[in-house]
């Protein structure tokens, strides 16, 4: 049986992933009803989103003191906000927690791709989708929590 056969009896849904050129997935979801184009990161903890796309996407976010971290050794300021709506692919969440920060630095290496991101989905959904990634089919299986 095939995996995409069997994770479908498991109420898993499948979501299409884009492959660049770099190795780096993408996707398109929806935050709050509007659609945009993320990058999947399995070593984010938190579903991010660009600190410019904030009114795009309808967000509310409250200012925090903690700090974001990643592969650079630099802080990154944060703003949080609570109870987002997200859909990836038929997959959707209605309380998701958004980590809101400065994505520039990532848009601008994927420039050479000609790809502009709007955020990153992270571990939070892919643990909360018991998150199954098929590399070599380019696919990202989410299992329905509804």
């Amino acid at each position: 049986m095939k995996l995409e056969k069997f994770l479908k009896k498991q109420k898993y849904i499948v979501i299409p992933l884009f492959s660049l050129p770099s190795g780096h997935h993408i996707t398109e979801a929806k935050i709050n009803g509007k659609k945009g184009v993320f990058i999947l990161d399995t070593g984010a903890s938190n579903t991010c989103i660009d600190e410019s796309k904030v009114k795009k996407f309808k967000i509310k976010s409250k200012k925090t003191d903690h700090k974001a971290t990643g592969a650079g050794t630099d802080e990154i300021d944060i703003r949080l906000s609570k109870k987002n709506k997200i859909k990836v692919g038929k997959w959707r969440s209605k309380k998701l927690a958004l980590v809101i920060m400065d994505l520039s630095h990532i848009n601008t290496a994927l420039n050479i791709f000609d790809i502009e991101i709007d955020g990153i989905i992270g571990s939070d959904i892919l643990h909360l989708g018991k998150g199954i990634i098929q590399y070599d089919k380019d696919l990202l299986y989410l299992k329905s929590i509804d």
